[in-house]
């Protein structure tokens, strides 16, 4: 089994394959009689031939080492994933080749931080590290062919860094 080891989320390391949403060191504005600091437009969802949906995921935590069997990806549409605490979570991508998923590469979120994959980017499952595992997911609603998955044929273990 190969072992890939998860590495500190950073916005370059994971441009890639989407983008990281975290508050940034000031606001972009200050709103509510300046009582609420507002850091703007993060992050844009990427939607083909459906609409834009906010839902809520409860996962069951993991823990690491993780047993990474399977990735999948979206087509249609990206998905953001805003966890509603401040935890940490694993995230895995890969990149296409030829139709299929490369290596995969393993990040740990910040406390708090979320993330937008891309559109078309193979990734792993929902993956929060403790409890709660209650995230806020904004991505596509609709009808149509948005959901490959693949799986290994021999899995892989996520282990920290």
């Amino acid at each position: 089994m190969t072992e890939i080891t998860a590495r500190p989320l950073t916005a370059g390391a994971f441009a890639p394959f989407g983008t990281v949403i975290a508050r940034r060191p000031e606001p972009d504005m200050l709103i509510n009689q300046g009582l609420c600091g507002r850091h703007h437009d993060l992050a844009r969802p990427d939607i083909v031939n459906g609409t834009t949906g906010i839902s809520l995921f409860d996962a069951q935590p993991r823990s690491l080492p993780y047993r990474l069997d399977m990735v999948e990806r979206h087509p249609l549409g990206s998905q953001a994933f805003l966890p509603m605490s401040e935890t940490s979570f694993l995230v895995i991508v890969a990149p296409d080749e030829g139709g299929r998923p490369g290596t995969p590469l393993a990040f740990l979120t910040a406390p708090g931080e979320g993330i937008q994959i891309a559109r078309n980017i193979w990734h792993g499952v929902l993956t929060p590290l403790a409890p709660p595992g209650l995230f806020a997911v904004i991505d596509r609603i609709g009808e149509g062919p948005n959901l490959e998955e693949h799986w290994f044929d021999a899995p892989y273990m996520i282990t920290a860094g």
